[in-house]
């Protein structure tokens, strides 16, 4: 496992590493979202309603901000996009330092979420332009590993700090974390390297625009309806594991920040050894179906911590098997002019998972209770699967 491990790593550019670092630093401090609506209901009081409303409008925000981003690194520099959407949503961050009004904080998080998520498309291009076909898989998956390394740390250190100093310290953390990741890219991720290769700046033709391609938009809805359920990781489970476990802050930080470990050691090695043996679709469908499972474990309401742990692997399992194989399909069906329309597109489908996946969990917990929207979330996964890979069974990807 150790060889496959450094194997998987062969071949990959100098600027998806580069990029990677900067996602490092990034997630590092990215805890707004695992922890909001824990701050919102235990420590400003509101509903689960309420705390649902705002995740949404995290969600909305991300929904632009991704179509935003990709407009614009079809027609700009993406290098740009990618430096100030890093530094400009860790100074819009600040504000939740000292926020208690219900209606700011809505508004904050709509624009933080507009100007963090055009980062996504632009991320996503460069690495599109930065690996090749032989590499592709296992560069988005040094992208997550990245990612799931910083938000393996992240969510311990948030635990702790929302367990001893308060959660709006987490707040600050993220800010500064934030900033870094631009600078890393300023520093080491220079202009000149950016736009070598990049595309030329004439206008797309309309018939190549992804809203002509009604495969591809079908695959958008299943992978918004994916995220939906997927992202009850950081909107319902975590109010779950507090109001109906009773685990504690620090307890709930650890089984998140587990979450991307178990990334973090696993997906490359997998992904070494799978990626070129059966169809995406077959990888997509496995991993709607790690996450039935997961889900029917959840419902099952035992509380003790085992099933919490498996939970974890299982839902882990899940986006090892989906998540790098949805982004290579997305990356890899438009042509180079549209790569970012597509990309921008692909974001979309998730945020508005992530308007989905509050207002839909919470707000059916505080209806009726969490297990029995757990036992909903698994056959639903299970129908997912199947219509994943009765969807692109066909497909040249």
């Amino acid at each position: 496992m150790n060889v496959n491990f450094l194997k998987s790593f062969e071949g990959i550019s100098k600027p998806v590493w580069i990029l990677s670092a900067s996602m490092l630093v990034n997630r590092v401090g990215s805890m707004v979202l695992a922890f909001m609506s824990l701050y919102l209901t235990s420590d400003l009081g509101y509903t689960k309603s309420q705390a649902g409303l705002v995740l949404g409008a995290y969600g909305t925000g991300s929904i632009i901000g991704s179509y935003l981003g990709g407009w614009l690194t079809d027609r700009r520099d993406y290098y740009n996009i990618l430096v100030y959407s890093l530094i400009g949503s860790g100074i819009i961050l600040l504000p939740l330092l000292f926020a208690t009004n219900y209606y700011f904080i809505i508004i904050n998080v709509l624009i933080y979420a507009i100007v963090a998520d055009a980062f996504r498309p632009a991320n996503n291009v460069a690495v599109g332009y930065y690996s090749t076909d032989e590499n592709r898989t296992r560069s988005i998956s040094l992208i997550r590993l990245a990612i799931n390394l910083g938000f393996g740390i992240g969510p311990m250190i948030g635990g702790l700090t929302a367990a001893w100093i308060g959660y709006k310290w987490i707040f600050l953390f993220d800010s500064i974390t934030s900033i870094m990741a631009g600078i890393v890219i300023i520093l080491y991720l220079h202009r000149k390297q950016i736009t070598i290769g990049q595309k030329t700046k004439a206008a797309p033709s309309v018939k190549s625009s992804v809203f002509y391609d009604k495969k591809y938009l079908l695959f958008l809805i299943l992978v918004s309806l994916y995220g939906s359920f997927f992202f009850q990781l950081f909107a319902s489970v975590p109010v779950y594991f507090k109001e109906d476990l009773h685990y504690s802050e620090d307890i709930i930080g650890y089984l998140l920040g587990l979450n991307g470990l178990f990334v973090v050691l696993m997906e490359m090695p997998i992904i070494y050894r799978i990626e070129q043996k059966k169809s995406l679709s077959t990888w997509i469908a496995i991993g709607c179906i790690m996450m039935s499972i997961s889900y029917f474990l959840l419902a099952m309401n035992y509380k003790h911590i085992v099933i919490a742990l498996v939970y974890t692997f299982f839902i882990t399992l899940s986006e090892i098997f989906a998540m790098p194989f949805m982004m290579k399909y997305a990356m890899t069906k438009p042509e180079p002019e549209r790569r970012g329309q597509y990309m921008a597109m692909y974001s979309v489908a998730y945020g508005i998972s992530h308007i989905v996946a509050p207002t839909m969990g919470l707000g059916f917990a505080e209806a009726f209770n969490f297990p029995l929207f757990y036992f909903i979330a698994a056959i639903a996964s299970l129908i997912l699967s199947l219509l994943f890979y009765s969807m692109m069974k066909s497909s040249t990807a």
